[in-house]
């Protein structure tokens, strides 16, 4: 199959309302095809993860108890995998990009980054995850929009998710949740983010880097029951599309494979899109944010396809509805939070989806 057919098969699904994704995992070096897969379901039945042993491709979202985990079971749909030339792919993107509402947006924002501050300060709270939704209206070719992020995130795992029953999500997320190959286990702590200038490399203050270290150690005490060998890797930067990040890569070996279901609930949602401590911080946010998150901080990717699962936590993403879409975006708060600068931050991570729709 090739590429035009590829993409007509996802068109024709979108037509009939049929359930798919397509995705891609990040490049990790320079390459001229894309290794793109999808999974397309044979009926529009929603079926879910109910204990994660099932096998196929999961939507998870940020709130695991009141919502379920979406699955396109691999027994109900056909796989097809396709190498894409980047030349067959152009990347138009669309700069400076008006964001509307953006006093009203802000005033709101600046609220609740000081309402967050001050729990921290009386220590309700050591960290929250704030965020908030950006509507705008776009082109109606959802497809064109994929293949521009495709090629303008080419590090980032790139995904374009339909259910009739739920809806169209799309992302480019730079954030590894876990992946998991028979007993070995790998995953990421990744925080903080700066946008990138020139060439120069990111300047980090000590409120990001104790950020990064929220996220670093929560995982560390997470996992301790449930792994052996556990090692943390050396903190680097990372650059993702026009941003960097911190990061270090965690290693590890499952005491046993039945306990990915309790390993996921137990990292997820981790203190990098919610907070600490987890239960007080979702809370806070559940409540303060003042609108459902849904699958936006939740979690994606391979369940249980030939001993592996690839999982990636759902950021820089958005949900579309016809000729419009709700882009989300957020970051970490501590102590030390400087509420513009929590604003700026929320900018600068929005372009990731502003800049290539149309």
């Amino acid at each position: 199959m090739n590429s035009q057919e590829f993409f007509a098969k996802a068109e024709f699904s979108l037509q009939h309302q049929l359930p798919f994704v397509l995705y891609r995992k990040p490049i990790t070096k320079n390459n001229s095809d894309f290794l793109i897969q999808g999974f397309f379901q044979k009926n529009d039945q929603l079926y879910f993860a109910e204990d994660y042993t099932e096998s196929g491709f999961v939507m998870a979202p940020f709130d695991l108890n009141a919502q379920k985990s979406p699955l396109i079971p691999a027994d109900k749909a056909e796989k097809i995998t396709i190498n894409i030339p980047v030349a067959e792919l152009i990347a138009e993107q669309k700069e400076n990009t008006e964001i509307s509402n953006e006093t009203a947006q802000k005033e709101n924002h600046l609220h609740l980054v000081k309402k967050g501050i001050q729990n921290i300060k009386n220590k309700n709270l050591d960290k929250v995850v704030l965020s908030r939704k950006i509507t705008k209206e776009i082109s109606p070719d959802v497809l064109a929009i994929f293949k521009r992020l495709l090629i303008t995130y080419p590090t980032a795992f790139t995904y374009c998710w339909f259910h009739p029953k739920i809806g169209l999500w799309m992302g480019a997320t730079p954030e590894t949740l876990v992946k998991i190959h028979k007993e070995k286990l790998n995953t990421m702590a990744l925080a903080s983010t700066k946008p990138v200038e020139g060439d120069n490399l990111p300047k980090w203050t000590n409120k990001e880097i104790e950020e990064q270290q929220f996220v670093t150690d929560f995982i560390k005490e997470t996992l301790a029951e449930n792994v052996n060998h556990l090692q943390i890797g050396k903190v680097e930067n990372i650059k993702a599309g026009k941003l960097w990040h911190l990061k270090c890569d965690i290693t590890a070996e499952m005491k046993s494979v039945e306990k990915l279901k309790e390993i996921l609930e137990d990292l997820h949602p981790t203190p990098a899109v919610c907070g600490m401590p987890k239960l007080a911080a979702k809370n806070f946010i559940i409540e303060e944010e003042n609108y459902d998150r849904e699958f936006y901080t939740g979690f994606l990717g391979e369940l249980n396809l030939e001993e592996k699962s690839e999982l990636f936590v759902n950021l820089r993403c958005m949900q579309i509805q016809q000729n419009s879409c709700e882009i989300y975006v957020g970051g970490g708060i501590v102590k030390d939070s400087i509420p513009e600068s929590e604003w700026q931050e929320t900018v600068n991570k929005s372009r990731t989806m502003l800049d290539i729709i149309e």
